[in-house]
């Protein structure tokens, strides 16, 4: 290994957390991963345990450092999370006050309810771009101050401090530090995108203090440092992004049209939209894309709860498969799905349908199915998913011209191209299918000075893409068959 510097990634996701290396021309190393326990205290509640995050965080980034050869060698932090996960945590002890709430949490549906039959929707969503769901933040850190005794009496005492997972993590590698950067607050109904700091009406609206939130800064620069005792030595932090953003920044999508799917937990569709406020009128999400000099990127954004994690239910759950890489093998066993449709809200549905009382179904089944039927159907699920996200983006005046994927599950060369055919476009994707990660390594080489633009970054790192050709597919009756599934949710 050279003396040239590194750039080391904190990414903080919803089933595991994580730590790689990157070098200045994207080559990624010293991986080292830590799943983190799921619990499901009640139907449609999920939460994380703030601590875990953080312990197992530092554990990552200290066998990182170890790989490294010592924190001299590394230039800067970027650090990707999950977002609208909500951690509560005492400004002076820096502990915890409850589980954090997970973003596919749904415990404010009947919040959310309220406030939309009291005509506030509009007005929510044409400040912030975001919908009046538990998805999002606010109502969850509501829900905090009202449940817990521990959350409400320190923030009574002024020691309340309440953020996403990278103000968490900053909190704790700094040593008291909170700060979040513009990605992960427009993703809280508490930002109005075209507002450099918290909205106070938001605020007041949600009955979030003020005081409980950190400052909201760029994406790039050098905002603090780590506490030399946990990694050895003071290391920058100079990269911050909300997952889904950081992975359209590492997909290249600087361009207003380029369009970003990733499958990860989840499955999110970014469309890079320059300068221009975002606004839907199909239900899709307005976010910041990046912020940089304090000048904002905006992106359109459709939000689908379950894809890798339907997986991981076949396999965990029903014991379906014994693994993810499976399923391709299952899939191209059977011509078709035999009738088969799954619809996957296991979450409820996200977009373009919002409707988080959904349950997941299966229709189609008989005597004759088997588990490759199960699992073709299962990816066959995504398509369908993604294609109802692309007729939004095309009423919304953003139709995809191309598609990049990224995340786990588009390593699956028989979904890459199943995507290609139900939505007749090109798909793209990387070598290095982890851009989440790449994308934060993007902003913290910025950030650390190793790269003049963001643009310089990206063209560096990006590295080489696969193309999958759109062919035939039997479009109509799958279109049909989902149509009536979905019915069933």
């Amino acid at each position: 290994m050279t003396d040239s510097p590194l750039i080391l990634v904190l990414d903080a996701g919803t089933t595991s957390t994580r730590a790689l290396l990157f070098a200045a021309d994207g080559t990624p190393s010293g991986l080292s991963q830590r799943e983190l326990t799921q619990h499901y205290p009640q139907p449609g509640w999920v939460e994380h345990d703030a601590q875990e995050i953080w312990d197992k965080t530092l554990a990552c980034a200290r066998d990182s450092v170890a790989s490294a050869g010592g924190a001299g060698r590394i230039a800067g932090i970027g650090i990707t999370n999950q977002r609208e996960t909500v951690v509560a945590w005492d400004k002076q002890s820096l502990l915890p006050l409850h589980r954090a709430l997970v973003w596919q949490d749904r415990r404010t549906a009947d919040a959310c309810t309220a406030f939309r039959e009291r005509g506030l929707e509009a007005q929510v969503q044409d400040k912030t771009g975001l919908l009046l769901d538990p998805y999002f933040s606010a109502t969850k850190m509501r829900w905090l101050i009202d449940n817990v005794p521990a959350v409400a009496d320190a923030a009574r005492a002024g020691r309340l401090a309440l953020g996403t997972v990278e103000d968490w993590l900053i909190a704790k590698l700094t040593g008291g530090g909170h700060l979040t950067d513009a990605t992960n607050a427009s993703r809280t109904l508490l930002l109005a995108l075209g507002g450099a700091s918290w909205d106070e009406d938001l605020c007041d609206l949600f009955g979030v203090p003020r005081s409980a939130l950190g400052e909201v800064i760029d994406n790039a620069g050098s905002f603090a440092a780590t506490d030399p005792v946990l990694l050895g030595a003071p290391i920058p932090i100079c990269g911050l992004a909300g997952d889904q953003q950081a992975a359209t920044i590492g997909q290249g999508c600087l361009s207003a049209g380029d369009t970003k799917a990733t499958y990860g937990t989840g499955a999110f569709v970014l469309a890079n939209r320059g300068a221009e406020l975002p606004h839907s009128a199909n239900r899709l999400l307005g976010t910041v894309l990046y912020q940089l000099g304090g000048r904002r990127t905006y992106a359109l954004e459709g939000s689908v709860f379950v894809a890798g994690s339907l997986i991981k239910w076949l396999r965990d759950s029903l014991g379906l498969i014994g693994s993810a890489a499976e399923t391709e093998v299952l899939a191209r066993s059977v011509p078709d799905s035999g009738g088969v449709t799954i619809v996957p809200a296991l979450a409820g549905l996200g977009a373009p349908h919002w409707r988080p009382e959904a349950r997941a179904v299966i229709t189609g089944m008989s005597f004759a199915t088997t588990r490759a039927h199960l699992a073709r159907a299962a990816l066959e699920a995504m398509a369908m998913q993604t294609l109802e996200l692309a007729e939004a983006f095309a009423a919304d005046g953003a139709a995809w011209t191309s598609l990049r994927i990224d995340g786990g599950m588009s390593a699956n060369d028989w979904m890459a191209q199943d995507l290609a055919n139900v939505l007749q476009v090109p798909v793209e994707r990387p070598a290095f299918v982890e851009t989440t990660a790449l994308g934060a390594a993007m902003l913290a080489g910025l950030g650390a000075g190793l790269f003049a633009s963001l643009e310089d970054a990206v063209s560096a790192m990006r590295g080489q893409v696969a193309r999958f050709t759109p062919a035939a597919s039997d479009l109509a009756r799958r279109r049909a068959d989902w149509n009536r599934a979905l019915a069933a949710t």
